[in-house]
């Protein structure tokens, strides 16, 4: 079934023109990425040259996705935008508050039963403002858009930052806070700095046990998890069309891991394949009328040197199998090289599991490759040495691995097979053990690998490989196995050998389901009740943020200086926290608690300066909110990295903090902080971050002056009387300026909606 048939009829009815009147502005041929963003400009037909990396511009995108535990802040977000109805087409998948623990069946009932509350807000205030809803057990939000709702060509956001795994269909699907989505829903523009551009030609052809993973896993070793911030990167060449829609998806999913906007590739044969499967003739069909304007201009991939701000090369004939990790997903090594590694880093060799599935790498090729290799072992007397489970992607996949046999075979190997959702990946795991903390190894082929992302220990050592090399990894039990080179012992106590992978690009009898998981919207919600109880622990009404009074900030205290690498986990963990995400005052309970205090290596352990005792951030935060008293946070390089949570923006926010200082943001989160009306600056000398002292307190001395361009300047008062001079930077637009004046970009849609 196609989805929203007239909408990407329309896409490619107008596509062209506007197409070619870019080419013609801007007096070149066009990358894929330029036609897409070029085809979006909310104001329809180009009529100027964007700059990259420079240039703010106003986008009109296609469709909206929005994950349960997102979900949830960005529709109480949207309930306050006064709208009867969504813009564009949006979509609610229920995959993240699921919990693997058991298996498949129970684990999705433990779920309904204490998140039912959630589902069922999320269930009417999607048939309220008609929006498709896709339930619990239905898949992962990505596996699913894949399926159903992504199309060559389209411009889609999601409120998840691996939104960008619709890449493998030839979109640009970017992931932003709910906020972003919020003035799409509500018919606004959405705004986006216009990309640079990376091109990663791909020659040859995977064989043997390279997999796509491994090539995202490659490119992670070469940008490192910030190299591709600001960018779109591109795939083309003949390795690209070598490659699976699925794979190609694997791979720009992780593309979230080094920092990108999105990834794409270009529409090719695998594409239409893979439409054409998942019961798509209609798009197929349509993408083939316009089939030129859903690639890059051949001369752009013949010269890319000439229309990219960088180019990268891969062999795909030469790639080894990666495994990257612990700790960060750019740290890669070939599988040829970790043994040695793993002994140099003092890395724990014994693998204890090993978990396939994610958004990342959940399609049926996925399941079928490394349902290969457990059927080697069982045909070669294998018992896997390590525990082992699974995640299908979908309903649907699940449905047809099931009728397949695959499920079959994993489960003769003693593989827990749990529910269709994201589960380990995203925390949502109650491994047994996890709390004591111990030293330990685990391999998956998720995207992410931050300490205690998993399974909430800090010690777990997290390795991201292929589900193929998964498999054979979790069978040895050895993180320096390499299944190219070495044997293994059976229960004969002979030495054998697991040939490579094998497997099917789609399902050879089609794909099949009795019961996708979808629920369409009432035509008519306007007599749609949405009730949120005012005692519920999970769900709370918003009230707006109070607006900007016009005066320069001053007499703000430091909450905490973060050393070194601060996630959105480390800022709003997931876990356990998932239960809170519509409740905003409960989860901010969380803020910050997993940020490293420079100033005593502990986390969740800060001074507050009005007692002079060390206490939890959330609480010494409280502290401050109700004394009056605004604060900053001061951050390192890259700081939000990670998951597209606008929850890490808006919890400072409610608990009262100002400013976020850093040396350098990740895209979403600096946008995110922008939406609610906080100040994310930077330094102008990196170096000053040295110069902020424990007992600091601040004053701006030219806020309100506070213009696009222009610096901002801040004096750091130490207790011993002396003070510093910083400089900070900004990227504010007059927007974005509107948007802090205002309190929020909500505050504002709301004041012009009533205006």
């Amino acid at each position: 079934m196609a989805f929203d048939l007239d909408m990407i009829e329309a896409v490619y009815q107008r596509i062209g023109d506007r197409v070619n009147k870019a080419r013609e502005i801007t007096g070149k041929p066009l990358t894929l990425a330029e036609k897409i963003l070029y085809s979006h400009l909310s104001q329809g037909m180009p009529n100027e040259i964007y700059e990259r990396g420079n240039s703010y511009v106003d986008f009109a995108p296609d469709r909206i996705a929005c994950q349960d535990a997102t979900a949830q802040m960005a529709l109480l977000q949207f309930m306050q935008a006064g709208k009867k109805k969504v813009a564009v087409p949006t979509t609610v998948h229920c995959d993240h508050l699921i919990q693997a623990k058991v298996g498949a069946a129970a684990d999705l009932q433990n779920a309904i039963n204490t998140s039912n509350e959630v589902f069922n807000f999320l269930d009417s205030v999607s048939n309220k403002y008609g929006i498709g809803f896709w339930k619990p057990g239905a898949g992962i939000i990505h596996q699913v858009v894949l399926e159903n709702y992504a199309f060559p060509g389209g411009m889609m956001i999601g409120t998840d930052s691996h939104t960008v795994n619709a890449g493998g269909l030839g979109m640009v699907a970017i992931g932003v806070g709910g906020a972003d989505a919020v003035d799409v829903m509500a018919d606004m523009p959405w705004e986006l700095k216009f990309p640079k551009l990376i091109g990663v030609k791909l020659t040859g052809k995977l064989n043997g046990w390279t997999a796509p993973k491994d090539v995202i896993l490659k490119v992670a070793g070469i940008l490192t998890v910030k190299g591709g911030t600001g960018a779109i990167v591109e795939y083309f060449g003949e390795g690209a069309e070598n490659l699976s829609c699925t794979g190609k998806g694997t791979i720009c999913n992780m593309g979230a891991e080094i920092g990108a906007t999105t990834s794409t590739f270009g529409y090719d044969k695998s594409m239409e394949r893979y439409l054409r499967a998942t019961g798509r003739d209609a798009v197929a069909d349509l993408a083939n009328n316009v089939k030129e304007h859903l690639t890059g201009d051949a001369e752009v991939y013949a010269n890319p040197e000439k229309y990219f701000d960088q180019v990268i090369e891969i062999n795909l004939s030469e790639l080894e199998p990666h495994v990257n990790g612990p700790f960060t997903p750019d740290l890669a090594t070939p599988i040829s090289e970790m043994s040695a590694k793993a002994a140099a880093n003092d890395w724990p060799t014994k693998v204890e599991w090993g978990l396939i599935g994610s958004c990342t790498n959940s399609s049926y090729e996925d399941m079928s490759r490394a349902a290969s290799i457990a059927q080697q072992a069982i045909d070669k007397g294998l018992k896997p040495a390590a525990e082992f489970g699974i995640n299908p992607g979908s309903e649907q996949v699940r449905y047809t691995i099931e009728r397949d046999g695959i499920i079959d075979t994993f489960e003769k190997i003693g593989t827990k097979v749990f529910t269709n959702a994201c589960g380990p990946c995203i925390g949502q795991w109650a491994r047994t053990g996890a709390e004591k903390g111990e030293k330990n190894t685990i391999v998956h082929s998720f995207n992410r690998n931050f300490a205690k992302r998993a399974d909430g220990n800090p010690n777990t050592h997290a390795f991201v490989t292929s589900p193929e090399m998964v498999a054979a990894i979790a069978i040895s039990g050895n993180l320096g196995f390499n299944p190219i080179t070495d044997t293994l012992t059976n229960d004969k106590g002979e030495q054998v050998k697991l040939d490579p992978p094998t497997g099917w690009e789609l399902p050879p009898k089609g794909f099949d389901v009795e019961d996708a998981g979808y629920k369409a919207p009432a035509e008519d919600g306007s007599n749609v009740e949405v009730n949120v109880d005012t005692e519920s622990k999970r769900l709370q009404l918003l009230s707006p943020f109070k607006p900007w009074n016009g005066k320069n900030i001053t007499g703000a205290k430091l909450l905490i200086k973060a050393k070194g690498k601060c996630t959105t986990d480390h800022i709003s963990m997931a876990g356990p926290w998932l239960r809170f995400r519509g409740h905003l005052d409960n989860i901010a309970n969380n803020t910050l608690t997993g940020a490293v205090n420079a100033f005593n290596e502990a986390t969740d352990k800060v001074k507050n300066q009005l007692t002079g005792e060390y206490g939890a951030v959330p609480d010494t935060q409280r502290a401050y909110k109700a004394a009056g008293i605004p604060t900053i946070v001061v951050g390192d390089h890259n700081y939000g990295e990670g998951s597209s949570r606008e929850h890490a923006a808006m919890q400072p926010r409610h608990l009262g903090v100002a400013v976020v200082l850093v040396k350098s943001f990740a895209r979403i989160h600096e946008t995110n902080l922008k939406k609610q009306g906080m100040l994310g600056l930077t330094f102008a000398d990196e170096a000053d971050y040295d110069k902020i002292q424990e007992d600091d307190t601040f004053d701006f001395t030219d806020l309100t002056e506070f213009a696009p361009g222009k610096q901002l300047t801040l004096v750091a008062k130490h207790a011993d009387g002396t003070s510093d001079t910083i400089m900070t930077n900004h990227t504010y637009n007059d927007s974005q300026i509107g948007w802090f004046k205002a309190g929020s970009a909500l505050n504002l849609i709301k004041l012009q909606n009533n205006s």
